[in-house]
C-alpha cells in the first residue's frame, strides 16, 4: 500500500537503528556535549555505550544537550516534500525541550516553498522509549493508508494514557538539570533515599521515596496500580522496560515485573527491555531504570461520510481499528 506521509522524529525516541531502517523512520538528532563546547549527535556520532561509560568514569562531569536546530529539521522536511510526501513529525515533550519549536519553525519555512505539503508536528508529551512506542503506532497508521491528518487525530487520543515509572541511584543529575531542588537533593543524600518518579503529562512527578537501595519492587507496584486505576489489564497495554548503563538490572526488573504480572493477570505478552538514550540520560545520570506503559491504541474513525478510504478499501465507522505494537515493532 502506498504511504501517504513520511515519519520524522527527534532522537529522544531511542528506537534501535534496525527498527528505524525497517520502518522508514527518519531521525533528527539531539546534540550532547561533555565540555560545553564540542557537541556530538547522540546515537550517531556518540554511541550509547560510550556515552554511559563516560558518565560512569567521570561522575562529576555533567553533560549537556542541545535541541536540533530548525535547519536540521528543514533539511529532512525539504527532502520529503520534494518527493511529494506529506510529513508527520513526532517531538519530545515540550515541557522538557524546545525541540518542537525548531520543528515548527522548519514547518513554516517549508510552507513558503511547498505550500501544498501538509506537515503535522505533534507534541507527544512523552520521552525516550514511550515516545518510541508512539512512533511505532504511527507507523501502523501510515502503513494502513491513513492520511497525515487522520493519523494526527488518532495519535492525540493516545497521549493521556502514557506513563513511565522510574528511579535512579543518585539525585545529582536531576538536581543539576533543574528537575528537583537543592533541598530535596541534599535531604535525599543525607537520608540515603531514592526517588520514585512518575512521568506523565509531559513532565516528572514525585511518586514517593524509598530508603536504601532503590526499590524495583515499588516500580512494579506502581505499574500494577496503573492497571487498577485505569481498569485495564496488561493485555490491553504496551509495556517496556528501560535501563541506562546497567543492563543486568534491566533484566532483573523485567523478571520481577513479569512474575508479579503473571500472578495477577492472564496472558502476559513478552516485555521488551531496551536502553534509554542520551537525551534523557544526561538528566537522570547513568543509572535510570523504569517501566513504560501505555494503553494499546484502538482507533475509531469519525468522518462525515461514515467511512474512510484506505487504498480503495472502505472502512465503516462501526468497525474499530486496533493497532497493537511492541517495542520490537512486532504486530499483535
Amino acid at each position: 500500500m502506498e504511504q501517504k506521509f513520511s515519519i520524522i522524529c527527534d532522537g529522544s525516541c531511542d528506537l534501535p537503528e534496525e527498527i528505524l531502517r525497517q520502518k522508514d523512520i527518519r531521525i533528527v538528532h539531539f546534540l550532547v556535549s561533555f565540555n560545553g563546547t564540542d557537541y556530538l549527535k547522540e546515537g550517531a556520532e556518540l554511541k550509547l555505550p560510550d556515552f554511559y561509560q563516560r558518565m560512569v568514569d567521570f561522575p562529576c562531569v555533567y553533560p549537556k544537550t542541545a535541541a536540533p536546530s530548525p535547519e536540521d529539521f528543514y533539511r529532512i522536511f525539504e527532502e520529503k516534500a520534494r518527493l511529494g510526501q506529506d510529513i508527520f513529525c513526532v517531538c519530545i515533550s515540550s515541557k522538557l525541550s524546545s525541540c518542537i519549536q525548531s520543528a515548527k519553525i522548519a514547518r513554516d519555512m517549508l510552507s513558503e516553498t511547498y505550500p501544498d505539503t501538509q506537515v503535522v508536528v505533534l507534541d507527544s508529551m512523552a520521552a525516550t522509549l514511550m515516545q518510541g512506542i508512539f512512533v511505532l503506532v504511527l507507523c501502523r497508521l501510515r502503513d494502513s493508508g491513513l492520511s497525515v491528518l487522520q493519523a494526527e487525530a488518532c495519535m492525540k487520543n493516545l497521549i493521556p494514557s502514557a506513563r513511565i515509572f522510574f528511579t535512579v541511584d543518585t539525585l545529582d543529575h536531576l538536581e543539576h538539570g533543574g528537575r528537583i531542588g537543592k533541598v530535596a537533593k541534599t535531604a535525599g543524600s543525607l537520608l540515603n533515599v531514592k526517588p520514585l518518579i512518575t512521568f506523565y503529562d509531559g513532565e516528572i512527578h514525585s511518586a514517593g521515596i524509598k530508603r536504601g537501595r532503590r526499590s524495583l519492587e515499588s516500580l512494579c507496584d506502581l505499574c500494577i496500580q496503573y492497571f487498577k486505576d485505569h481498569q485495564c489489564t496488561p493485555k490491553e497495554c504496551s509495556l517496556i522496560i528501560g535501563y541506562g548503563h546497567e543492563k543486568q538490572e534491566g533484566q532483573l526488573l523485567h523478571d520481577m515485573l513479569l512474575q508479579k504480572l503473571s500472578s495477577s493477570f492472564d496472558q502476559i505478552d513478552p516485555l521488551p527491555v531496551c536502553q534509554i538514550g542520551a537525551t534523557i540520560g544526561v538528566h537522570t545520570g547513568p543509572t535510570p531504570i523504569g517501566i513504560g506503559v501505555i494503553k494499546k491504541a484502538v482507533f475509531e474513525n469519525r468522518l462525515s461520510n461514515n467511512a474512510i478510504s484506505t487504498g480503495g478499501r472502505k472502512i465503516p465507522l462501526s468497525i474499530r481499528l486496533p493497532f497493537y505494537v511492541t517495542a520490537q515493532g512486532r504486530r499483535q
